[in-house]
């Protein structure tokens, strides 16, 4: 089995790329006659491959990176159907793409996932673990859903139905916190040791990266910011209160108070409105474009983040709504802190939290991946 400081390893190279046994040693404090001896065992063990060389001054130091195919995981977004498979290796390199049928029982999913198998590894050896994404309140062992009006789970201990049905381990995470922590593991900001990321759709969503690790808080709930008051006494929510987030700012409430007002739905078509003067289509946008951006103002005012990324699909954010949302951040936020807050608008697939998924797979895998070889297919 191995170490703690092994473990260690192999987490920093995971997030911060290939390093040296130098840059290993300077990071975890140890000698470098130790560090190499350690990082030998990881690479008789097929975790770690030396890289490229790095020339400098003094001798030729090789990097040291994971072997990507020393392990493989599937991610899976029970976010919208079709259920969107994917196959990526310890890297995050994405191998396979699969579809398969919506379900909202867990054990069916289960079945689904396993049957579709198959096509998506194509053979390949090394799956080491499962990742599930969801719509829902996940406890912090990542095994029961707590609540997800999507799904209508109340306390189903999803991952273990699941589990029984692949036959190799299963992990479930909120889909918001999944793609945070991929953005972590084996995204463009892995460098980045705390960011928050929202992520805009029919509905709303959040993960925090804090020193580093996902924050989930002490219940699992860090990050349910869809279900923060926003306007007192508003719209009832899904979640059984009024005035959340998700009645303002989702593209189903936008959706929603376009249909109420006798306008088109779709939210291009909202946008194209409000650019030619529309006056109740620009209420529209500015109402959840405010709403939004509040909220995110408050995210920076108490975690204070290096980084804020808000995904978004088919341009949502492009127009007026994403204007606004802006202008409310920059408007809330103390100048000084405003200034020096990276904040970023991304456009993203639906294959977003499929990926994420699957680094919640990893993330267990690094966390020990002795303990996952058993159970390798």
């Amino acid at each position: 089995m191995f170490n703690p400081v092994q473990l260690q390893m192999l987490r920093l190279i995971s997030e911060a790329g290939p390093l040296s046994r130098t840059e290993l040693a300077g990071r975890t404090g140890m000698s470098k006659a130790a560090v190499s001896l350690l990082t030998r065992e990881l690479l008789d063990g097929g975790l770690l491959a030396e890289t490229e060389t790095v020339r400098g001054t003094g001798r030729p130091s090789i990097r040291l990176g994971l072997l990507g195919s020393s392990a493989h995981f599937v991610g899976v977004s029970l976010v919208e159907a079709p259920v969107v498979m994917v196959l990526t290796d310890l890297n995050g390199k994405l191998l396979g793409r699969h579809e398969i049928d919506w379900s909202n029982d867990a054990s069916e999913v289960g079945r689904l996932i396993a049957a579709g198998l198959p096509a998506l590894t194509a053979g390949r050896a090394n799956v080491a673990g499962v990742g599930v994404a969801l719509s829902g309140y996940v406890d912090p062992s990542q095994t029961r859903c707590l609540k997800s009006t999507l799904l209508g789970w109340q306390d189903v201990p999803a991952a273990s139905l699941m589990e029984a049905e692949i036959g190799l381990p299963t992990a479930i995470e909120n889909d918001a916190k999944a793609v945070a922590l991929g953005e972590r593991l084996f995204g463009a900001i892995r460098d980045k040791g705390s960011f928050s990321l929202i992520s805009v759709g029919d509905g709303i969503g959040c993960g925090h990266i804090i020193n580093g690790r996902l924050y989930r808080g002490s219940h699992g709930g860090a990050g349910e910011i869809a279900h923060a008051t926003i306007e007192p006494d508003g719209l009832p929510c899904r979640c059984g209160k009024r005035g959340c987030l998700d009645t303002v700012a989702s593209l189903m409430a936008i959706q929603s108070s376009a249909r109420t007002a006798g306008l088109p739905g779709d939210v291009k078509a909202l946008e194209q409105l409000a650019s030619n003067g529309h006056g109740e289509a620009i209420a529209i946008l500015h109402r959840a474009g405010a709403a939004l951006g509040l909220a995110i103002a408050q995210i920076i005012q108490i975690i204070d983040p290096e980084r804020i990324i808000v995904t978004h699909r088919h341009g949502a954010l492009d127009g007026l709504y994403g204007t606004v949302t802006r202008a409310t951040i920059e408007a809330n936020v103390l100048p000084r802190i405003a200034g020096e807050i990276d904040i970023q608008f991304r456009h993203v697939s639906a294959d977003i939290w499929a990926r994420g998924a699957a680094s919640i797979a990893a993330d267990k895998f690094l966390s020990n991946p002795v303990l996952h070889q058993k159970d390798v297919v």
